[in-house]
Protein backbone atom coordinates (compact mmCIF):
# COMPACT_ATOMS: atom_id res chain seq x y z
CA UNK A 1 0.00 0.00 0.00
CA UNK A 2 2.95 2.44 1.30
CA UNK A 3 4.44 1.48 -2.76
CA UNK A 4 1.24 2.30 -4.49
CA UNK A 5 0.51 5.55 -2.18
CA UNK A 6 4.62 6.26 -3.10
CA UNK A 7 4.04 5.41 -6.92
CA UNK A 8 0.75 8.00 -6.99
CA UNK A 9 2.54 10.81 -5.59
CA UNK A 10 5.41 10.51 -7.60
CA UNK A 11 2.97 10.33 -11.32
CA UNK A 12 0.65 13.06 -9.76
CA UNK A 13 4.17 15.39 -8.96
CA UNK A 14 5.68 14.39 -13.05
CA UNK A 15 2.74 15.10 -14.27
CA UNK A 16 2.67 18.77 -12.64
CA UNK A 17 6.21 19.44 -13.65
CA UNK A 18 6.42 21.83 -16.30
CA UNK A 19 9.55 22.46 -17.66
CA UNK A 20 10.64 23.46 -21.49
CA UNK A 21 11.78 20.66 -23.87
CA UNK A 22 15.26 21.61 -23.59
CA UNK A 23 15.71 21.22 -19.34
CA UNK A 24 16.42 18.49 -18.32
CA UNK A 25 13.96 15.63 -16.94
CA UNK A 26 15.02 15.91 -13.63
CA UNK A 27 14.16 19.46 -13.09
CA UNK A 28 10.45 21.23 -13.33
CA UNK A 29 9.74 25.15 -13.91
CA UNK A 30 6.30 25.59 -13.07
CA UNK A 31 6.68 29.56 -12.89
CA UNK A 32 8.20 29.69 -16.53
CA UNK A 33 10.98 31.84 -15.69
CA UNK A 34 13.12 28.92 -17.35
CA UNK A 35 15.30 27.91 -14.91
CA UNK A 36 14.69 24.87 -12.45
CA UNK A 37 12.82 25.28 -9.29
CA UNK A 38 13.37 24.93 -5.72
CA UNK A 39 12.72 20.77 -5.14
CA UNK A 40 9.32 20.79 -3.32
CA UNK A 41 10.57 18.46 -0.75
CA UNK A 42 12.38 20.85 1.96
CA UNK A 43 14.63 17.74 2.82
CA UNK A 44 16.16 17.96 -0.36
CA UNK A 45 17.57 21.44 0.47
CA UNK A 46 21.60 21.89 0.89
CA UNK A 47 22.90 24.06 2.82
CA UNK A 48 26.75 23.00 3.44
CA UNK A 49 29.22 23.94 5.98
CA UNK A 50 31.33 24.30 3.01
CA UNK A 51 30.84 26.15 -0.19
CA UNK A 52 32.71 25.18 -3.04
CA UNK A 53 32.32 27.49 -6.31
CA UNK A 54 34.33 28.22 -9.79
CA UNK A 55 34.96 30.62 -12.69
CA UNK A 56 34.53 29.98 -16.22
CA UNK A 57 38.28 28.66 -17.84
CA UNK A 58 37.97 31.19 -20.59
CA UNK A 59 41.62 31.90 -19.53
CA UNK A 60 44.36 29.98 -17.74
CA UNK A 61 42.67 29.19 -14.42
CA UNK A 62 45.44 29.71 -12.08
CA UNK A 63 45.00 33.61 -12.97
CA UNK A 64 41.08 34.05 -11.93
CA UNK A 65 42.28 31.69 -8.60
CA UNK A 66 44.71 34.67 -7.62
CA UNK A 67 42.41 37.02 -8.95
CA UNK A 68 39.24 36.01 -6.85
CA UNK A 69 41.44 35.44 -3.74
CA UNK A 70 40.22 38.84 -1.88
CA UNK A 71 36.44 37.69 -2.81
CA UNK A 72 36.47 33.76 -1.60
CA UNK A 73 37.91 35.38 1.59
CA UNK A 74 35.23 37.76 1.65
CA UNK A 75 32.76 35.21 0.70
CA UNK A 76 33.74 33.00 3.87
CA UNK A 77 33.46 35.85 6.18
CA UNK A 78 30.01 36.83 4.80
CA UNK A 79 28.25 33.46 5.06
CA UNK A 80 30.50 32.14 7.62
CA UNK A 81 31.17 29.21 6.07
CA UNK A 82 34.75 27.97 4.59
CA UNK A 83 34.51 28.86 0.77
CA UNK A 84 36.82 27.02 -1.35
CA UNK A 85 37.74 27.82 -4.77
CA UNK A 86 37.92 24.91 -7.20
CA UNK A 87 39.55 25.47 -10.71
CA UNK A 88 38.10 23.84 -13.31
CA UNK A 89 39.82 22.71 -16.88
CA UNK A 90 37.03 23.34 -19.50
CA UNK A 91 33.61 24.52 -19.86
CA UNK A 92 31.96 20.98 -19.93
CA UNK A 93 34.17 20.24 -16.72
CA UNK A 94 32.48 22.84 -14.94
CA UNK A 95 28.58 22.22 -15.98
CA UNK A 96 29.12 18.44 -14.57
CA UNK A 97 30.57 20.12 -11.17
CA UNK A 98 27.24 22.08 -10.96
CA UNK A 99 25.00 19.22 -11.92
CA UNK A 100 26.30 16.43 -9.85
CA UNK A 101 26.95 18.85 -6.63
CA UNK A 102 30.70 19.10 -6.31
CA UNK A 103 30.31 23.17 -6.77
CA UNK A 104 27.60 24.86 -4.85
CA UNK A 105 27.59 28.29 -7.02
CA UNK A 106 30.16 29.42 -9.66
CA UNK A 107 30.37 32.04 -12.91
CA UNK A 108 29.85 30.88 -15.96
CA UNK A 109 30.28 32.45 -19.37
CA UNK A 110 27.81 33.31 -21.88
CA UNK A 111 27.36 29.77 -23.65
CA UNK A 112 28.28 27.73 -21.22
CA UNK A 113 25.29 29.45 -18.63
CA UNK A 114 22.86 27.81 -20.96
CA UNK A 115 24.06 24.43 -20.38
CA UNK A 116 24.61 25.35 -17.22
CA UNK A 117 20.18 26.01 -16.58
CA UNK A 118 19.28 23.48 -19.13
CA UNK A 119 21.76 20.62 -17.81
CA UNK A 120 22.95 21.91 -14.64
CA UNK A 121 20.35 23.35 -13.45
CA UNK A 122 21.63 26.16 -12.42
CA UNK A 123 19.67 29.66 -11.28
CA UNK A 124 21.60 32.47 -12.57
CA UNK A 125 21.32 35.64 -10.33
CA UNK A 126 24.38 38.60 -11.13
CA UNK A 127 27.17 39.38 -13.21
CA UNK A 128 29.75 41.83 -13.07
CA UNK A 129 29.05 45.10 -14.33
CA UNK A 130 29.52 49.49 -13.00
CA UNK A 131 26.92 52.06 -12.54
CA UNK A 132 25.80 51.65 -16.22
CA UNK A 133 24.49 47.97 -15.82
CA UNK A 134 26.14 45.01 -16.50
CA UNK A 135 28.78 44.45 -18.49
CA UNK A 136 28.38 43.19 -22.19
CA UNK A 137 31.06 41.87 -24.74
CA UNK A 138 30.97 41.47 -28.37
CA UNK A 139 31.96 38.49 -30.82
CA UNK A 140 35.36 39.75 -33.02
CA UNK A 141 37.18 38.24 -35.78
CA UNK A 142 40.64 39.19 -35.44
CA UNK A 143 43.48 38.56 -37.77
CA UNK A 144 47.04 39.56 -37.91
CA UNK A 145 48.10 42.95 -38.69
CA UNK A 146 50.08 42.35 -41.74
CA UNK A 147 47.65 39.84 -43.06
CA UNK A 148 46.47 40.38 -46.15
CA UNK A 149 42.47 39.95 -45.01
CA UNK A 150 40.14 42.45 -44.91
CA UNK A 151 36.45 40.79 -44.92
CA UNK A 152 35.67 37.81 -43.38
CA UNK A 153 34.82 36.30 -46.95
CA UNK A 154 38.16 36.38 -47.54
CA UNK A 155 39.00 33.17 -44.95
CA UNK A 156 37.15 30.77 -47.09
CA UNK A 157 39.97 27.67 -47.09
CA UNK A 158 41.73 29.54 -44.42
CA UNK A 159 42.79 28.12 -40.87
CA UNK A 160 40.24 29.38 -38.29
CA UNK A 161 40.30 28.97 -34.88
CA UNK A 162 37.39 28.76 -32.60
CA UNK A 163 37.63 28.06 -28.75
CA UNK A 164 35.45 25.77 -26.97
CA UNK A 165 32.51 23.89 -28.21
CA UNK A 166 30.28 25.31 -25.59
CA UNK A 167 31.68 29.09 -26.10
CA UNK A 168 29.04 31.84 -27.14
CA UNK A 169 31.66 33.89 -29.31
CA UNK A 170 34.13 31.33 -29.73
CA UNK A 171 32.27 28.61 -31.49
CA UNK A 172 28.11 29.29 -30.98
CA UNK A 173 27.70 33.14 -32.36
CA UNK A 174 30.36 32.55 -35.27
CA UNK A 175 28.57 29.37 -36.72
CA UNK A 176 25.40 31.68 -36.17
CA UNK A 177 26.42 34.67 -37.42
CA UNK A 178 28.94 34.50 -40.21
CA UNK A 179 26.91 33.13 -42.83
CA UNK A 180 25.48 36.70 -43.31
CA UNK A 181 28.86 37.61 -43.73
CA UNK A 182 29.57 35.03 -46.61
CA UNK A 183 31.85 32.56 -44.64
CA UNK A 184 29.77 29.65 -43.57
CA UNK A 185 31.98 27.22 -40.45
CA UNK A 186 32.14 23.75 -41.73
CA UNK A 187 31.47 24.57 -45.43
CA UNK A 188 33.87 27.39 -46.35
CA UNK A 189 36.03 26.27 -43.66
CA UNK A 190 36.65 23.60 -40.65
CA UNK A 191 36.66 25.10 -37.76
CA UNK A 192 39.94 24.61 -35.43
CA UNK A 193 38.91 24.21 -31.56
CA UNK A 194 42.05 25.63 -30.10
CA UNK A 195 40.92 25.05 -26.38
CA UNK A 196 40.43 28.82 -25.56
CA UNK A 197 40.17 32.24 -26.35
CA UNK A 198 43.50 33.16 -25.38
CA UNK A 199 44.69 30.27 -26.84
CA UNK A 200 43.04 31.36 -29.90
CA UNK A 201 44.59 34.79 -29.89
CA UNK A 202 48.20 33.70 -29.09
CA UNK A 203 47.49 31.05 -31.87
CA UNK A 204 47.02 34.02 -34.43
CA UNK A 205 49.71 36.30 -32.98
CA UNK A 206 52.09 33.37 -34.05
CA UNK A 207 50.72 32.48 -37.11
CA UNK A 208 49.19 28.87 -36.58
CA UNK A 209 45.78 30.28 -37.63
CA UNK A 210 44.66 32.78 -40.06
CA UNK A 211 41.85 34.18 -37.82
CA UNK A 212 39.95 33.77 -34.71
CA UNK A 213 37.00 34.50 -33.26
CA UNK A 214 37.25 35.68 -29.73
CA UNK A 215 35.17 37.92 -27.03
CA UNK A 216 36.22 41.00 -27.25
CA UNK A 217 37.05 41.56 -23.38
CA UNK A 218 39.14 38.68 -23.46
CA UNK A 219 40.84 40.36 -25.99
CA UNK A 220 41.34 43.56 -24.53
CA UNK A 221 42.26 42.15 -21.08
CA UNK A 222 45.53 40.26 -22.49
CA UNK A 223 46.49 43.86 -24.14
CA UNK A 224 45.94 45.16 -20.40
CA UNK A 225 48.07 42.76 -19.30
CA UNK A 226 51.05 43.43 -22.08
CA UNK A 227 50.37 39.87 -23.72
CA UNK A 228 50.25 41.20 -27.34
CA UNK A 229 50.52 45.43 -28.77
CA UNK A 230 47.01 47.02 -30.02
CA UNK A 231 48.77 47.00 -33.46
CA UNK A 232 49.43 43.44 -33.49
CA UNK A 233 46.01 42.11 -34.70
CA UNK A 234 43.64 43.54 -36.87
CA UNK A 235 39.40 43.45 -35.91
CA UNK A 236 37.58 42.45 -39.34
CA UNK A 237 34.13 41.79 -37.51
CA UNK A 238 32.59 43.00 -34.59
CA UNK A 239 28.92 41.95 -33.64
CA UNK A 240 26.07 43.35 -31.44
CA UNK A 241 26.41 43.23 -27.39
CA UNK A 242 26.62 39.95 -25.68
CA UNK A 243 25.90 39.82 -22.05
CA UNK A 244 29.02 38.33 -20.24
CA UNK A 245 29.49 35.84 -17.37
CA UNK A 246 26.95 34.92 -15.29
CA UNK A 247 27.27 33.86 -11.55
CA UNK A 248 24.82 30.86 -10.57
CA UNK A 249 23.89 29.03 -7.48
CA UNK A 250 22.63 25.67 -7.97
CA UNK A 251 18.65 24.99 -8.06
CA UNK A 252 18.64 22.95 -4.60
CA UNK A 253 20.53 25.22 -2.09
CA UNK A 254 18.47 25.61 1.15
CA UNK A 255 16.70 29.41 0.02
CA UNK A 256 18.19 31.05 3.32
CA UNK A 257 21.34 30.42 1.92
CA UNK A 258 21.04 31.69 -1.76
CA UNK A 259 18.98 34.52 -0.09
CA UNK A 260 22.57 35.16 1.88
CA UNK A 261 24.91 34.40 -1.04
CA UNK A 262 22.81 37.07 -3.48
CA UNK A 263 23.28 39.90 -0.20
CA UNK A 264 27.13 38.94 0.01
CA UNK A 265 27.85 39.31 -3.75
CA UNK A 266 25.74 42.75 -3.77
CA UNK A 267 27.36 44.18 -1.01
CA UNK A 268 30.63 43.47 -2.74
CA UNK A 269 32.70 46.06 -4.24
CA UNK A 270 35.56 45.11 -6.23
CA UNK A 271 39.18 45.64 -5.22
CA UNK A 272 41.26 47.66 -7.70
CA UNK A 273 42.97 44.49 -9.21
CA UNK A 274 39.34 43.15 -9.97
CA UNK A 275 38.53 46.34 -11.34
CA UNK A 276 41.55 46.43 -13.26
CA UNK A 277 41.19 42.58 -14.63
CA UNK A 278 37.32 43.30 -15.66
CA UNK A 279 37.50 46.72 -17.50
CA UNK A 280 36.59 48.83 -14.98
CA UNK A 281 33.53 46.59 -13.48
CA UNK A 282 33.10 47.51 -9.49
CA UNK A 283 30.20 45.40 -8.76
CA UNK A 284 27.98 42.60 -9.09
CA UNK A 285 24.20 43.06 -10.42
CA UNK A 286 21.64 41.32 -10.40
CA UNK A 287 20.40 39.77 -13.61
CA UNK A 288 17.22 37.64 -15.14
CA UNK A 289 18.25 34.75 -17.23
CA UNK A 290 14.55 34.95 -18.86
CA UNK A 291 15.48 38.38 -20.37
CA UNK A 292 19.02 39.09 -20.54
CA UNK A 293 20.06 35.93 -22.20
CA UNK A 294 17.58 35.92 -24.67
CA UNK A 295 19.93 37.40 -27.36
CA UNK A 296 21.79 34.50 -26.48
CA UNK A 297 19.41 31.61 -27.04
CA UNK A 298 18.08 33.23 -29.80
CA UNK A 299 21.76 32.87 -31.67
CA UNK A 300 21.66 29.47 -30.26
CA UNK A 301 18.31 28.57 -31.82
CA UNK A 302 19.85 29.40 -35.35
CA UNK A 303 22.86 27.45 -34.77
CA UNK A 304 23.22 23.72 -35.45
CA UNK A 305 26.38 22.27 -33.73
CA UNK A 306 28.39 19.34 -35.12
CA UNK A 307 28.01 16.08 -32.96
CA UNK A 308 31.18 16.00 -31.81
Amino acid sequence: MVAFVAMLFATSTQADCIRAPEMDANFCDRNGDLVADLPDDSALWRNPNTLVWAYTPIEDPAVYANLFRPFTEYLSDCTGKQVVYYPVQSNAAEVAAIKSGRVHFAGFSTGPTVAAVNEGGAVPFAAKGDADGIRGYSLVAIVRADSPYHNLSDLEGKRVAHSTPLSNSGNIAPRALFPAEDLVPGQDYEPILSGGHDRSILGVLAGDYDMAAVASDVLERMTKRGMLQVDDLRVIYTSALFPTSAFVHAHDLHPKLTAQLKSCFFDFTFPPEMQQAFQGDAQFLPISYKSDWEIVRNVMDQTTLPDN
